[in-house]
């Protein structure tokens, strides 16, 4: 069985870089960390070098995503379980693993997204911490995809990729947790007519910082278009808004935690709005609808 460690970072393709890169800054609150081999723009949020990567591009969205594994013993056992797939390993060079503060890194693809994933099992840390500019953070929480294959797509990545399921919302969404870290979900799916992505969070350490979060967004005009509520499944406290492309990110505190051993069974809920959101707070028809998804094919 693949273990893993955490979601490592998630690249997002923006159609202006230096825009995007005052955004990210300016207003998420990350802090800029250099520029990879190909011109994309590098944040951190805590000591890793990386948790968020911005690329150029002529459409917006996710460009790839990357899990950190246990340890380097992993990159067989991810082999021989995609191999049941014909799933190849693609290695990355390892110029690029350098310049992006990483060992080994190896990439797929997807088949029920399309998405690119990449997985490595160390990280440089920096050795000057965080400074907190707008916000302190907790973490990289989780990324969720659109998708037109809903049950396959679970399938796979429980049952190939060794993800977990935490809480399922029949036929609307599944969220899955990266065994065996603790939390409720790092990664999750959401039944759509069409494949892309649907939003990605960010942890914040205390209720505090989520509220304060919540009052900035409000002043300085970005358009939240969820929340602020909670979540059922997870119990997070969550504010949803829109980056200058138009995709969803989350600030969120607090989060279900499992044991690895003894861990409780998934629950699944019926569909409808009460089954995500504890508060019934208005949904934006902007929420979650923005974001390509890039595939090999056209990277």
């Amino acid at each position: 069985m693949i273990r893993y460690r955490k979601i490592g970072y998630i690249a997002l393709n923006v159609t202006d870089l230096a825009r995007s890169r005052r955004f990210y800054q300016d207003i998420v609150g990350l802090q800029p960390n250099g520029e990879g081999p190909d011109g994309s723009a590098l944040f951190r949020l805590d000591a890793a070098h990386h948790s968020i990567m911005l690329y150029p591009a002529a459409q917006a969205g996710v460009k790839r995503f990357a899990f950190q594994l246990e340890n380097d013993a992993q990159f067989d056992v991810l082999a021989r379980a995609l191999d049941t797939h014909g799933i190849a390993l693609r290695e990355v060079d390892r110029a690029e693993c350098d310049a992006l503060g990483q060992g080994r890194s190896v990439r797929f693809t997807d088949p029920y997204s399309g998405a690119t994933w990449e997985c490595y099992a160390s990280m440089r840390e920096e050795a000057t911490p965080f400074v907190p500019s707008v916000v302190p953070f907790d973490r990289l929480g989780h990324i969720v995809l659109r998708t037109d294959r809903f049950d396959e797509a679970i399938d796979f990545y429980c049952g190939t990729l060794n993800f977990r399921l935490s809480d399922k919302v029949v036929g609307q969404i599944a969220f899955m947790r990266c065994f065996p870290n603790k939390y409720h979900h790092m990664l999750a799916v959401a039944k759509s007519a069409r494949p892309g992505l649907h939003h990605v969070n960010l942890m914040v350490p205390s209720i505090d910082d989520w509220g304060r979060c919540v009052a900035r967004l409000a002043r300085q005009n970005i358009d939240v278009v969820w929340g602020p509520g909670r979540h059922t499944n997870a119990g997070t406290f969550f504010v949803y808004y829109l980056d200058p492309d138009g995709l969803t990110l989350e600030y969120g505190f607090s989060m279900e935690e499992f044991p690895e051993v003894g861990a409780r069974e998934a629950r699944v809920r019926p569909p409808g709005h009460e089954s995500v959101d504890l508060w019934d707070s208005r949904i934006d028809p902007r929420t979650c609808a923005a974001g390509e998804i890039e595939t090999l094919a056209s990277s």
